[in-house]
């Protein structure tokens, strides 16, 4: 009878065990409008009320002890950081794409994406840009991207950073941050607007309502050209201006079409 009791306490304490293990960290909260996938855990959450953030903008690498961005994005304000360890079912890619997803279904706007080699090295994302060894993977398992949240919350950047390790875990960080100033203008990189448009499908800028940007034309236009072999459609009531304004920067004619479709601003879809 007692063998038969601790039995039973052994197997109720091997059933709870998982659950104590897979709970969040207390007082830890999910960022709003970025979801969390199906039996995804926090495993580390922190808020700074008051910090100075440098955001890369490209590959970042580390010469003479010193990291190295080839753009960057400065800012100052609160940030609330979330890591997210998901179920072995999971990739960190799937977890990053649900959110990016999500966050852009709510108006955010892409500032810089990088995946695998193109963002540099791993460790760096880990220890110096995040704070966070959890996150050290393979070069090759990583995205990062940083995004603008739609008006009225446009001070607001988030930035999201996946990886799958070697030890077959999976991580999504995800860091909000709320400037203390207003951010004003902020562009995208080229390379950015083209792995959208490669990964989506589509790249849709509804406050290009009028004559082609000088800015935007510049980077549209290097977008288009990072693979030249890729046609697309434009559309918008402005489409034509802005065909004729990317052909001028040096696009092909026979690689843009003008849509049948209405868009509010200016709409460009990959013709698959």
């Amino acid at each position: 009878m007692k063998h038969s009791a601790r039995l039973i306490l052994a197997l109720g304490l091997a059933c709870s065990s998982p659950l104590l293990w897979a709970a969040d960290v207390p007082g830890s909260l999910d960022l709003p409008g970025v979801p969390r996938l199906a039996d995804a855990q926090i495993v580390d959450y922190t808020v700074r009320p008051d910090v100075e953030r440098i955001y890369p903008l490209g590959s970042i690498r580390k010469i003479s002890g010193r990291l190295r961005f080839e753009a960057q994005l400065n800012t100052r304000g609160q940030t609330t950081a979330v890591t997210y360890e998901l179920p072995a079912e999971h990739s960190a890619t799937e977890a990053f794409t649900a959110a990016r997803q999500a966050l852009q279904a709510q108006g955010a706007e892409l500032l810089f994406w990088c995946q695998a080699r193109d963002c540099g090295e791993s460790s760096l994302w880990a220890n110096e840009v995040f704070g966070n060894s959890k996150l050290t993977g393979s070069d090759e398992q990583q995205t990062y991207l940083l995004l603008r949240r739609a008006a009225p919350e446009q001070n607001q950047l988030v930035a999201l950073y996946g990886i799958d390790r070697g030890n077959r875990k999976a991580y999504l960080h995800v860091e909000q941050m709320q400037a203390n100033t207003d951010l004003g203008q902020l562009l995208p990189t080229s390379a950015t607007l083209q792995r959208q448009l490669k990964s989506t499908g589509e790249l849709d800028f509804p406050k290009l309502t009028g004559e082609p940007d000088a800015q935007w034309l510049t980077l549209i236009s290097r977008a288009l050209n990072l693979d030249t072999t890729a046609r697309v459609s434009l559309t918008g009531s402005q489409a034509s201006a802005w065909r004729d304004a990317l052909i001028g920067k040096g696009v092909r004619a026979t690689r843009m079409e003008l849509g049948n479709s209405q868009a509010k601003g200016l709409h460009i879809e990959l013709l698959r």
